[in-house]
């Protein structure tokens, strides 16, 4: 056999291991959307046979979840999700999250172009974001201890810039248009969204970043044989976490009008779980753009529907925790028969 003749074999052979890897990352979607749908449709159908008692259907209950969902997990939930692609996670977006907006905010209260101070704001979140990255594989440490240090940090930093205090936002009409108002009925938070799912999306499936993003968390020593920078790969997914984080906050801000340091507590292990529900592996290498979509939304929907049907506060988040279980041990069974 010529050498020609090898090397296009090899090539060949490649192509459709690849081609494999993005089947079975379009099937985890493929699941996701399944179990989407029933919920959606399930609670569609008894809204309109009791839309007195289960107001699902209404336009203010859309709307509300199509401006929420963005800025309440969704956004940090895309940075999140391209980490634990790369094989490492941040547990410090909650407070990099506020910490970035009430920054924002102060400036801008304080007189500074609203901005200049949103950029600075989004250079912070990304700052903060390489730190993450630079201590965890400069340390060689799990990124989990890492972040969960720094998450401390960045709320005790929080408190000493600001207090406990909320901070209000008042951003001028432009800013509020662009970041809290509506196309429509389409509310400009749900754009940022779908704009930033598919900027994401593109990255991870249609670039070679994407391409080391997935080796660099699927194998490492497999990614360096190959020639992939994986330390550089990873600081890369820790910058757009931090950077989804902080924009999160800022579009937070900008549509309440105010930030609290209370308000991004849950917001890591949302994040996360919503990864999880939207079947990312935790051991990074697989997962996909669509997956975390809906794992985000599928997380507020059921919480959605839990309160119409006048459900007690406390008991809410307890059908996460069985959804977060259920999906991991879901794809895992998948996992093993596909492979």
């Amino acid at each position: 056999m010529s050498l020609q003749q090898t090397i296009t074999d090899e090539a060949a052979a490649q192509r459709a291991k690849a081609a494999g890897r993005r089947y079975r990352r379009q099937q985890s979607a493929f699941d996701i959307l399944i179990l989407f749908l029933v919920v959606i449709g399930a609670s569609v159908i008894y809204g309109l046979i009791s839309p007195d008692t289960f107001a699902f259907n209404s336009f203010a209950n859309i709307q509300n979840a199509l401006y929420t969902i963005p800025i309440e997990v969704g956004i940090p939930a895309l940075g999140v999700g391209v980490l634990m692609i790369a094989g490492e996670f941040d547990l410090s977006v909650g407070n990099n999250y506020i910490f970035s907006s009430i920054v924002t905010a102060q400036l801008a209260t304080n007189g500074m172009n609203v901005w200049v101070a949103a950029l600075i704001g989004l250079l912070i979140g990304t700052g903060i974001g390489l730190l993450n990255g630079l201590l965890t594989l400069w340390l060689k440490i799990p990124s989990f201890i890492t972040t969960l240090g720094t998450s401390f940090f960045w709320l005790a930093a929080t408190f000493f810039v600001h207090g406990a205090s909320s901070q209000s936002f008042t951003p001028d009409p432009a800013f509020a248009t662009l970041t809290a108002g509506s196309v429509g009925v389409i509310p400009a938070t749900f754009l940022w969204w779908v704009v930033l799912a598919v900027a994401f999306w593109g990255l991870l499936e249609r670039n070679r970043i994407g391409n080391h993003i997935f080796a660099a968390g699927g194998n490492k020593q497999a990614a360096v044989a190959t020639g992939v920078r994986v330390n550089r790969t990873k600081l890369l997914a820790f910058a757009l976490a931090g950077t989804t984080a902080a924009l999160g906050g800022i579009l937070a801000a900008s549509y309440i009008g105010n930030i609290a340091p209370s308000n991004g507590e849950a917001l890591p292990l949302e994040a996360i779980a919503a990864c999880v529900i939207g079947g990312l592996a935790l051991t990074g290498g697989r997962g996909t753009i669509l997956g975390t979509v809906l794992g985000s939304a599928l997380i507020f929907w059921i919480r959605d529907v839990l309160l119409l049907l006048g459900a007690p506060g406390f008991y809410i988040d307890a059908p996460i925790g069985i959804l977060i279980i259920g999906a991991a041990a879901f794809y895992e069974v998948l996992r093993s028969r596909r492979s």
